[in-house]
């Protein structure tokens, strides 16, 4: 695809709630969006449709992040449409719960895969790329469960303690072309589903005492997007929670 003036982003999870958010933040700070999407074609095609608005040369690609094929599949297929990437957008997440000792081996795989390999293996291909052009900026989604403890979901919380290692890794290898960080949420009003404990209970431990916002997600996107001198860095946005 010919420049059109517009910087690319890759993005991993962005058919999700957040994600789809999270997508359309960016292509408003002037990105291109390739995105990919895993179950939820219809999903998948709304959200294109939506930041087709913004950005009409976006486009998405179906792929099992928790494989290395479809990774190289994904981004051979963005290879042959983009001349850059500016912006790795590695937030694909899977999340249920897997009480101890019971967590079987599929569990396991399923959690580890997508989360911690799929995030290394995405990683990896971006920074071919962004080797070449000498720049670039990678930002990974964890979670503020990675310095916590939560029995009943060790394989989650264990995938995002070493996503946020990987992106300390990163950094610190491909300093001072590539800005690498991660940013961790704490639990967000829309989506506390996904947390332990009612909204009520889960407030009570938080010190600003409210729930977070898709928005504070975004602006902390933003906020690194916008930064030249912060790389290696994890990022905590939820309101004081890991304040103990």
């Amino acid at each position: 695809m010919k420049p059109s003036g517009r910087k690319v982003c890759f993005m991993t999870g962005a058919s999700g709630k957040l994600g789809s958010e999270i997508a359309l933040s960016i292509a408003g700070q002037g990105y291109t969006v390739f995105f990919t999407w895993h179950s939820s074609e219809q999903r998948a095609l709304d959200l294109l449709e939506k930041i087709r608005w913004i950005s009409p040369e976006s486009m998405m690609q179906r792929c099992d992040i928790s494989k290395t094929a479809d990774i190289a599949t994904a981004f051979a297929a963005f290879r042959k449409q983009f001349e850059r990437l500016d912006l790795l957008m590695a937030s694909a997440s899977n999340f249920f719960s897997t009480p101890l000792p019971d967590v079987s081996e599929e569990q396991w795989d399923s959690l580890v895969d997508t989360n911690l390999k799929g995030t290394f293996f995405t990683m990896q291909e971006a920074v071919k790329i962004m080797q070449q052009q000498e720049s670039g900026r990678i930002i990974t989604m964890s979670d503020i469960s990675a310095g916590l403890v939560w029995s009943d979901f060790a394989p989650y919380t264990v995938s995002k303690a070493g996503i946020q290692h990987l992106t300390r890794i990163f950094a610190r290898k491909y300093a001072p072309r590539i800005l690498v960080n991660s940013i961790a949420p704490g639990t967000i009003s829309e989506y506390h589903e996904n947390t332990p404990g009612p909204a009520e209970e889960l407030t009570e431990k938080i010190p600003l005492r409210r729930l977070g916002d898709p928005l504070d997600i975004v602006r902390t996107i933003i906020f690194l997007l916008e930064n030249d001198y912060i790389t290696g860095q994890v990022i905590n946005v939820d309101g004081g929670r890991l304040l103990r």
